[in-house]
């Protein structure tokens, strides 16, 4: 026989489109287990996931108690966690959550919780947020105590989360990754939310302009000597400059890097540049494997080894090849890059936090504005 059930409790979760709302829709379904075994047995736990963006205030925060009031009036939630796919940076270090007990809300970041083994850290996350929210706000106490949910301090990803008293308004407590790790893992989180492998569609001129340059590589017999003649450390050295070569112009032609403000803005936007460096640093890598391979296919396709081994002077081998369709791929990175821009605004807004921050602002203005009219 089950223990009985004292009373129900349901937790809604609401997320930012895109990775949070992935995430959202998955904790729905396994979350309540967990509530059971972690939380209270003698509740049941109901959880439901909703896809909307959450508005940003001139401040740059969200207001949770806002938006658990609204959906306490709409939804009739007892609790209410944010995901979000804003990133918070503290000088204490980086905040995965904040939680305030006197409106039952929460507000987690997905690029704080990590950017390996996601869905995992997420569920522990909601999961501590929600023992938080049901205690403090609800009087639920948790049978649970001994794993550590809801302790001072407690470990995602192998580093120590911290629960700390919060000195913000209408925020009791933050959940925070210290020091430069907690920094770093930030980091990794808000490249992998960019997502840089969806920047290549929006290169597309730009890698047709180096196809056709790779594809004079491939063609021209001076080019099969000079690759020749090239050691694998200059050859390395022709790839990071071509590499670099894009980057920098697919940043300050999009205005993608952000002039640093003063005081705790500073840490942010170092983030913000950071992470767009990053991003934009592994599309470009994306885009420059796909053009490497295209290369090779084609030079293999084109060159026979007989006429190879004639031009170069010696028997062809396949690092030969390999060795030419570097070179080219890198010759084309480089022609491809001088004119190239992101093409398409999804893809900008991939590309840095910055321009979405503010057009998230801009949006709550407008409502705002629209709003006060009505």
């Amino acid at each position: 026989m089950g223990s009985q059930v004292d009373r129900r409790v349901t937790v809604g979760i609401v997320a930012d489109p895109g990775v949070p709302t992935e995430i959202a829709e998955r904790l729905a379904e396994e979350v309540p287990d967990q509530l059971r075994s972690r939380v209270s047995e003698d509740v049941d736990w109901r959880v439901l996931a909703s896809s909307e963006e959450l508005p940003l205030g001139d401040d740059g925060t969200i207001d949770i108690a806002e938006k658990a009031e609204e959906k306490g009036r709409s939804e009739h939630w007892d609790l209410l966690v944010c995901l979000t796919d804003l990133p918070r940076i503290e000088p204490a270090g980086a905040v995965v959550a904040d939680a305030d007990t006197s409106s039952g809300a929460a507000l987690a970041s997905v690029p704080a919780i990590g950017w390996i083994r996601l869905l995992p850290y997420a569920r522990r996350v909601v999961v501590h947020l929600v023992g938080l929210l049901a205690r403090g706000t609800l009087g639920i106490a948790s049978d649970r105590e001994r794993d550590g949910y809801h302790s001072g301090a407690w470990g995602v990803f192998g580093v120590r989360i911290r629960q700390v008293r919060s000195s913000e308004e209408n925020i009791d407590s933050n959940l925070v990754l210290p020091g430069r790790v907690g920094r770093m893992r930030l980091l990794f989180g808000m490249v992998r939310d960019n997502r840089p492998w969806w920047l290549v569609p929006g290169l597309s001129r730009a890698v047709a302009a180096a196809a056709g340059t790779a594809a004079f590589g491939v063609f021209f017999p001076s080019i099969w000597s000079l690759a020749d003649s090239l050691a694998p450390v200059r050859l390395v050295l022709i790839n990071l400059f071509a590499v670099a070569v894009m980057v920098g112009w697919l940043i300050v032609h999009n205005s993608l890097w952000e002039r640093p403000g003063g005081g705790a803005a500073v840490h942010k936007t170092r983030m913000y540049n950071a992470a767009t460096l990053l991003t934009v640093s592994i599309g470009v890598l994306c885009m420059y494997v796909l053009l490497f391979g295209l290369t090779a296919l084609g030079s293999a396709t084109v060159i026979s080894p007989e006429y190879l081994s004639g031009r170069l002077g010696h028997p062809a081998t396949p690092l030969d090849y390999l060795g030419l369709s570097w070179l080219a791929s890198s010759m084309g990175t480089i022609a491809g890059a001088l004119g190239s821009s992101l093409e398409t605004e999804s893809a900008v807004r991939r590309a840095t936090y910055s321009k979405r921050e503010r057009e998230r602002r801009a949006r709550r203005r407008r409502e705002q504005r629209e709003s006060g009219q009505a």
